[in-house]
């Protein structure tokens, strides 16, 4: 079973994520490297006992396509062989399993590779609803579109999304800033729409950042922090 934890904020586990949670034998989740302790492990360690058998799988922070090919198949396998066992098993992902994350990949290499073990995914909340939340920011009106990118290398990519949403009335809602908040601040500046964008960091942790993007200089920010735009609605408001 594949479980989405959330941002951040154990709270935000929903009640199924919670009852799996409760009755699995092994609880894996992923790790970066052996000593690495995990996102998601840590989301939901308030609710993992002395009971639950716990199973970490090395993702490398790579792009390499055969070593992240490797890492995929070889967590399937791990997983296959845990349920063949017997075991009752989760695998846990930061946000939502299926959005820009790992358990995506996950998911299509044991359909793939191990297509008689049984699979269910539970979502989770992912940081563009959790930041829009946290900001009292509502994410979409009606009639309005969202688009959800990670965020482009570029200044000139990030105009053209910009233009796009613009043109298809949808909020731009751009993941993993990172370094590139140093030109993407005087950018909006410069069209007239820093004051429309909310900002935010570390979503769902103690540290939690969510202002408006206006308060935030250019500079350097954390790669786990996102951005949403909006730049005017046709929407009937209040």
């Amino acid at each position: 079973m594949l479980i989405g934890v959330g941002p951040g904020d154990p709270e935000l586990l929903t009640l199924r994520a919670h009852r799996c949670l409760e009755a699995a034998d092994v609880v894996a989740y992923p790790v970066a490297h052996a000593d690495a302790t995990g996102m998601a492990a840590t989301i939901a360690a308030p609710f993992l006992t002395a009971a639950h058998r716990r199973l970490p799988l090395i993702f490398p922070m790579v792009k390499e396509p055969v070593a992240l090919q490797d890492a995929w198949r070889e967590a399937a396998r791990c997983l296959a062989r845990e349920v063949e066992q017997g075991h009752r098993v989760v695998f846990l992902c930061e946000g939502d399993v299926s959005l820009f994350a790992t358990g995506s990949y996950v998911l299509l290499a044991l359909q793939r590779h191990h297509p008689d073990v049984p699979v269910q995914v539970v979502p989770g909340i992912s940081s563009v609803a959790a930041a829009a939340a946290a900001g009292g920011w509502p994410l979409v009106f009606q009639q309005e579109g969202l688009l959800i990118r990670p965020c482009p290398d570029t200044p000139e990519a990030t105009e053209r999304l910009l233009d796009q949403a613009l043109a298809d009335q949808s909020v731009l809602a751009l993941l993993k800033l990172g370094v590139r908040w140093q030109w993407i601040q005087p950018l909006l500046e410069a069209r007239g729409v820093l004051d429309q964008a909310l900002f935010a960091e570390r979503v769902g942790w103690p540290d939690q950042r969510v202002v408006p993007a206006s308060a935030v200089q250019a500079g350097e920010r954390p790669y786990f922090s996102l951005l949403l735009v909006r730049q005017g609605t046709s929407a009937v408001l209040p």
